[in-house]
């Protein structure tokens, strides 16, 4: 479920940080693609170092784990959007 969360919330982040920096946008599919990606890494990456993993390893999903799963999605899907909106900006060149 947790994973879930951070996949949604990874697309609505790259989405976030596309309509923040218009320069690197990458369209609204390629916004939430790249977020999703970003939010599945981010989330896992940053969610155990929030302590949001261990919560999932034991199966509860409480409050605390949500709003970790959120945050941290959130975090890496607006990070991974970003830099391949700059990587491709700068491949055009």
């Amino acid at each position: 479920m947790e994973l879930l969360i951070q996949l949604i919330s990874g697309a609505v982040g790259g989405n976030v940080a596309g309509g923040l920096m218009k320069n690197q946008s990458l369209g609204t599919l390629g916004n939430s693609l790249a977020g999703i990606v970003g939010g599945g890494l981010g989330g896992q990456l940053l969610g155990g170092l929030l302590g949001g993993g261990a919560a999932g390893a034991t199966g509860g999903l409480d409050i605390g784990s949500i709003v970790s799963s959120l945050a941290s999605g959130g975090v890496g899907g607006g990070v991974l959007m970003a830099v391949i909106g700059i990587i491709k900006k700068m491949a055009a060149r």
